[in-house]
């Protein structure tokens, strides 16, 4: 048996009873508002958000071009589909001691390294780098739109590396003797972006 309900001025909009055996419940919730009738997500949606928070200091002493997995920066997510891409956003703060060394971060997907610059000569091929100058510190800022192809749990990581001699820093600086300055969060974001 088939409802119709008549509009207020035109048309109409006919409630169908599903070919099922047994009873189906549908239940609208109580209160004002317009019903969802798609719960296929459309291109550009975001269908989940992970989210992990770092909010001690880390350092490394592994010389470029091997890199340390950053402690406690990683996290992983599961998408719906293959065909979605996830946005992977890091942020935080990263200096190097002592002053006129570099320093390289590392975007990984599982055990690849994404998002690298091209091969040129023994340079270091990573997601960012920076150099010291004095005691100051560099904002890190990572934001690449992945498409892992995957159904299956899938784990983001940083990694960061330091010129030979000396020490990268993420989280906080140094005035080149390990005194730290100040202690900053650094935050990896991960975002199912339906295709």
């Amino acid at each position: 048996m088939s409802i119709v309900l008549q509009g207020s001025t035109s048309g109409s909009v006919t409630l169908q009873e599903p070919a099922v055996a047994g009873t189906t419940v549908l239940t609208l919730p109580a209160v004002t508002g317009n019903v969802l009738t798609d719960t296929s997500p459309k291109a550009g949606n975001v269908i989940q958000v992970v989210q992990t928070v770092k909010t001690s200091v880390f350092t490394t002493s592994s010389a470029m071009p091997t890199f340390a997995d950053i402690t406690g920066l990683s996290a992983t997510i599961t998408p719906a589909s293959a065909s979605n891409k996830v946005l992977v956003t890091v942020t935080g703060v990263m200096g190097v001691s002592p002053n006129g060394y570099a320093m390289a971060v590392n975007l990984v997907r599982t055990s690849t390294s994404i998002a690298i610059g091209d091969a040129r000569g023994s340079t270091t091929r990573c997601f960012a780098g920076g150099t010291s100058n004095t005691a100051d510190a560099r904002s890190l800022t990572v934001c690449f739109l992945d498409s892992p192809a995957t159904t299956s749990a899938t784990t983001y990581k940083v990694q960061l590396s330091a010129e030979s001699g000396s020490t990268a820093i993420i989280g906080g600086c140094s005035d080149g003797v390990q005194v730290y300055h100040f202690s900053t969060p650094t935050i990896i974001t991960l975002q199912e972006i339906a295709a």
